[in-house]
């Protein structure tokens, strides 16, 4: 798949998954990818594992990408990492292609100077959450992370002890008590962008509240999500 080139105007782009038009989504090598390119930022998900280890993944269990299906909570580091993932044509046949971890990810991101939107998938416990940012921290780039989930316990548990750490809450759908919420959590928005008008992008502004949008790969639809000022466009293929 080619990627698409649109006008961003002052609009950051985030790869979803990494480059996940053109590599196997949240594989090293679609980080890879998109740290060769112009993009701001690379978007991934994070999950425990059985033994207490943190991968980058998006679903709950691997059939969907890896055929074999095992769910990633109740599984084993050493077990979800001997999976070879399938390409994007579907088949298996890279043996490169595999679950990374957070650490890889997050070394990724700081050597090709992206920033790191790191979704906390599912609920998190506090220790959990922790566990997560001292990792990130250790590895010298919790600066240049913003934290999104759908969660909002596990962005009002990592405000506790990082009341200043970018963070943006993941929603669907936008009503109008959801900016207080922000605002009382001291949080941005990620929502899925066709619930994003002129009017609704402005409100959200007007109370300080910096918006992302997910995920977004119509070039008309994100050149006019530009025109409105949109902060950050998520996005397979975008850019």
């Amino acid at each position: 798949m080619d990627t698409v080139k649109f006008n961003k105007m002052n609009t950051l782009v985030v790869a979803h998954r990494g480059l996940s038009g053109i590599e196997k989504e949240n594989t090293n090598s679609a980080f890879v990818a998109a740290g060769n390119r112009s993009y701001f930022g690379i978007e991934t998900d994070v999950h425990k594992t059985l033994d207490g280890k943190y991968v980058v993944f998006h679903d709950d269990t691997t059939g969907r990408v890896a055929i074999d299906d095992m769910e990633v909570e109740k599984t084993t580091f050493d077990c979800l990492r001997s999976l070879i993932l399938t390409d994007v044509d579907g088949k298996k046949g890279r043996s490169d292609i595999r679950i990374p971890t957070l650490a890889e990810y997050i070394s990724i991101c700081k050597k090709y100077e992206k920033t790191a939107v790191l979704e906390l998938k599912n609920a998190f416990a506090e220790k959990e959450i922790y566990e997560i940012v001292n990792i990130i921290e250790d590895l010298g780039y919790l600066d240049h992370v913003i934290f999104i989930s759908f969660c909002l316990e596990n962005l009002v548990m990592l405000r506790a002890k990082y009341p200043e750490q970018p963070a943006q809450f993941l929603i669907d759908d936008y009503q109008d008590s959801l900016i207080d919420i922000l605002k009382k959590n001291n949080l941005d928005l990620d929502i899925e962008y066709t619930a994003l008008n002129e009017e609704n992008m402005n409100a959200l502004h007007n109370a300080g509240i910096k918006v992302n949008c997910w995920t977004c790969n119509d070039p008309e639809a994100g050149e006019r999500l530009a025109q409105w000022g949109i902060d950050y466009i998520t996005s397979n293929i975008l850019e």
